[in-house]
This record gives structure tokens, sequence and C-alpha cells, in this order.
């Protein structure tokens, strides 16, 4: 049995490394909360901004609970 593959070349694009100049220093792709900011709860403004920091830093898209939970207790909440 002759098997026959069409290698075609492909390159890669780091998409993680380039970055996109018309977006300004801290706003990435990352962000949930885009319009939140707006909100008059200013602790719904300070969750969300904690939130988008935390996954900016760990290179997060999406967070887990326990990492949901552990933004919300370094802000100072508990049970």
């Amino acid at each position: 049995m002759k098997q026959v593959t069409d290698q075609q070349s492909a390159t890669f694009q780091d998409r993680r490394q380039s970055r996109d100049d018309s977006r300004p220093d801290g706003v990435s792709e990352r962000r949930q909360f885009s319009n939140s900011y707006n909100s008059e709860n200013q602790d719904v403004n300070e969750l969300a901004q904690a939130i988008d920091q935390y996954k900016l830093r760990h290179r997060r898209r999406f967070i887990t609970f326990e990492e949901l939970h552990s933004v919300v207790t370094s802000l100072g909440y508990h049970k």
C-alpha cells in the first residue's frame, strides 16, 4: 500500500507574542468585562478590574471558580 502525503509549508504565527499597536497598554483580548467599568456600583467596577488584571498577569482567557475566589479574597471579601 502506497501512502502519498502532501506537505504544505505552513507558517506558524504566534499571536501571543505579536502586539496590536492600536490597543493601549493593559487592554487585551482577555478582557471579559469591557463595558462593566461604567457601573454605578464601585464594588462591581473594582471586581471587574481585579479579574481583568488577574487574567492579564497570569495569561488566562478564562478563570476557574478557584481563581475567582482568589481574586475576591484578595480584594478583602470573606464569608
